[in-house]
């Protein structure tokens, strides 16, 4: 027997609700100047649990061909992929209309 979303009622296997909550959610895209005036790309607003934004920030990371880290419930890539990141975002199913960038 199939195990029953709390949130949508559906069973889990054709649950909704991640990619209901991924159209939803509000992304900020902006680029800082950090030490010694190094650029880096700060994703803000994904509301993930800390092991799924690991792994976001793992594909993002390996596909800007950049380092990066996790702090804070934000993603930090080296250097300026603001567009780039908006591209893998959009393609990943967030709704371009909600990522903001600045």
């Amino acid at each position: 027997m199939a195990e029953i979303c709390p949130v949508c009622g559906l069973p889990k296997s054709i649950c909704v609700c991640k990619t209901i909550d991924r159209e939803q959610q509000r992304v900020k895209i902006k680029l800082e100047t950090r030490k010694w005036g190094k650029p880096v790309t700060i994703i803000e607003g994904l509301n993930s649990d800390r092991e799924n934004l690991h792994d976001l920030a793992k594909k993002l990371k390996s596909l800007c061909a950049s380092g990066g880290t996790v702090k804070n419930g934000a993603i930090i890539l080296q250097g300026d992929h603001r567009v780039k990141v908006k591209e893998i975002l959009v393609s990943m199913g967030h709704s371009e209309e909600n990522i903001e960038i600045l």
